[in-house]
């Protein structure tokens, strides 16, 4: 369903999916790019790159100013989550 005439479930993160295959896929040489994204956005890139069912997206929990990092190897993504924007301090 397209709620209010938006994009469904599937056409988000199939339009996520198809930037993040733009950018060469996960076997890319050298390719980093950093994205601020709202919350909705991470889990549709997280759901693509390890080809999860779509329904899998309203249980990823992104946490507010954190890193989700999609790294990739053997042509598969892998996944960092929760990552904090900034380093604790050291003690």
């Amino acid at each position: 369903a397209a709620p209010h005439g938006g994009e469904s479930l599937r056409d988000l993160v199939g339009r996520i999916g198809g930037w993040l295959d733009s950018l060469g896929g996960p076997d890319a040489p050298g390719t980093a790019v950093l994205a601020v994204a709202e919350a909705a956005v991470v889990r549709a890139a997280v759901v693509h790159g390890l080809r999860l069912p779509a329904e899998a997206f309203w249980r990823l929990d992104v946490a507010p100013l954190t890193l989700t990092e999609l790294s990739g190897r053997s042509g598969r993504w892998n996944v960092g989550l929760g990552r904090p924007l900034i380093a604790p301090p050291v003690r």
